[in-house]
């Protein structure tokens, strides 16, 4: 059993609590915009292939004191690094963060760790030399008000990058983000999903994996299923497992966008993903939106992220945006809505004000998740 940590965007934790429940992690502890748990090999494989809004999976090797240098020294010199890596396996100390220290020059705290974790090596495996030749197992670390976190790496790319979309978009949302959308919009198989404001497909392309049950990591690689201290056995059945729970089910979603181009790279992006038979992509302009008729006709569920002032247009423009938004959705009748916004007078442009709202960051952009729930909505 081992203590593992994984990040998420700020918002998201409680999404992320529940993935971890979902995996077997145990003895679960939240801080803002990360998670500590309990979890063997099993779950560690499964966190990186099932998680929608973990960032990435990693081992804890220990918390301690960092004020100083000499304190980051001996802090490193008790992680148990030789527990995973052999006497040839490299074991990078990856760039970190130094959030609110007295330490500051992550190349400094770098060199500190990576001697430290080599004396360790040395002594416990009774090399002189270490080839470093062999796997990889990096290091992260994460010094925050003079206390560090050291942490190895089982993820490799960071899992929002899912591997559907090579290009995106101006401003696009992140993939873990969009999840976490859709999560807070409790997007079940039964429900029609639009996106006004597709862009290059994100948010649609993400609530039809969760509407199919389709595993995030399901077609990805993850550093750790290399390595010669898990066992490979454990992570092809998980992959594999992931591959019989996916759905066949007869969803429908709809995305459109006022950008020709746009609309092409959704279409591309949601190829890529194996989803786009399921997602109806037009181009539009918001000021022609109207509601999908189906047949028979079904409440919709809106989830979108339109362009922000700081992002893309004139506060002029986007203020123009949000009014017509309201113009032609309202009234929202058994329709939900749920947008994401910098502006937190958009519910007055709107013209309704918000059933619910929620903070969230769009990066390092703090903003609001407005939700709208539609007259029979369960989540009401």
């Amino acid at each position: 059993m081992y203590r593992l940590t994984a990040p998420c965007l700020f918002g998201l934790e409680k999404t992320l609590s529940f993935e971890i429940k979902r995996a077997g992690g145990t003895n679960i502890a939240m801080r803002d915009g990360r998670a500590f748990f309990d979890g063997d090999e099993s779950v560690i494989a499964k966190m990186n292939i099932t998680s929608s809004v973990a960032e990435r999976v990693q081992i804890v090797l220990g918390e301690f004191n960092a004020s100083d240098f000499d304190e980051i020294f001996e802090g490193a010199k008790n992680a148990p690094i030789e527990e995973f890596a052999g006497k040839d396996d490299a074991f990078p100390v990856a760039k970190g963060h130094s959030l609110s220290s007295k330490i500051t020059s992550i190349p400094a705290i770098q060199k500190t760790v990576k001697k430290a974790l080599a004396e360790r090596m040395k002594k416990k495996h009774g090399a002189a030399v270490l080839p470093e030749s062999k796997d990889t197992l990096p290091v992260h670390f994460l010094l925050q008000k003079d206390v560090m976190l050291l942490s190895l790496d089982t993820t490799g790319a960071s899992l929002h990058k899912r591997g559907y979309r090579s290009r995106s978009g101006e401003a696009p949302i992140r993939e873990t983000l969009a999840a976490g959308m859709a999560d807070l919009a409790h997007v079940r198989s039964s429900d029609l999903v639009l996106d006004p404001f597709c862009g290059s497909g994100t948010i649609l392309i993400e609530a039809a994996m969760k509407q199919l049950n389709i595993a995030p990591g399901m077609n990805r690689s993850f550093i750790a299923s290399q390595w010669d201290c898990f066992h490979k056995e454990i992570w092809e059945r998980e992959f594999r497992e992931a591959k019989e729970r996916v759905k066949n089910e007869n969803v429908v979603l709809f995305g459109s966008d006022k950008d020709g181009e746009a609309v092409k790279l959704a279409e591309e992006n949601a190829w890529k993903a194996g989803v786009n038979k399921y997602i109806r992509f037009e181009k539009r302009d918001i000021k022609d939106f109207e509601y999908p008729k189906t047949s028979p006709n079904a409440p919709v569920k809106i989830i979108t992220n339109p362009p922000y002032a700081q992002r893309m247009l004139t506060e002029e423009e986007a203020d123009g945006i949000y009014r017509i938004m309201g113009k032609r959705m309202l009234p929202l009748g058994e329709n939900s809505l749920f947008v994401i916004t910098s502006r937190e007078n958009f519910p007055e442009l709107f013209g309704k004000k918000a059933d619910k709202d929620r903070k969230l960051y769009n990066g390092m952009l703090k903003c609001r998740l407005y939700s709208y729930f539609g007259e029979r909505t369960e989540l009401r």
